[in-house]
């Protein structure tokens, strides 16, 4: 690709950040070339987005419903899966598996509890919990909003 046809196309995914691309100068070398992005990356990061969004808004209906403790909640918002989560707890995945049981959650004792809500970064009566709203991820985590969040 020349210089001049690295893509642009600033949906302001990145917040603003420019990636560095590669593309053949006029002098047919590779060079270094700032771009916001292109369009079936920035459909395919929209589509991951939303995907993972999906995934915590029906864990957050599933804690508010019973069927699932607030922690199987806070583990998708913090992009955790089980593996990470015992690697960061010490927890096993088996018991991890048993926490996010809403019955197996509330017997849990302090101390357990105190394990995972230093590793979301929360308080202890967050854990507890799950908010009313819907919680976008990126918002959440990174303090970013994606202004459009359809793929056109």
């Amino acid at each position: 690709m020349k210089k001049e046809d690295v893509p642009q196309n600033n949906e302001n995914l990145l917040n603003g950040i420019k990636e560095i691309q590669y593309a053949v100068d006029e002098n047919g070398k590779y060079t270094k070339v700032l771009s916001y992005g292109w369009k079936p990356k920035n459909d395919a990061l929209k589509q991951a987005v939303n995907v993972l969004d999906e995934q915590i808004e029906d864990a957050r209906l599933q804690v508010l419903e019973g069927d699932k403790s607030p922690l199987f909640f806070w583990m998708l918002l913090k992009q955790m899966d089980f593996s990470i989560l015992k690697e960061y707890t010490g927890i096993n995945k088996f018991r991890i598996k048993r926490h996010c049981k809403s019955s197996s959650f509330k017997k849990l004792k302090n101390n357990i509890l105190q394990k995972y809500a230093k590793t979301f970064e929360i308080s202890l009566n967050d854990l507890k919990n799950v908010p009313q709203k819907t919680i976008y991820s990126l918002e959440y985590n990174f303090n970013f909003k994606l202004k459009n969040k359809e793929i056109q």
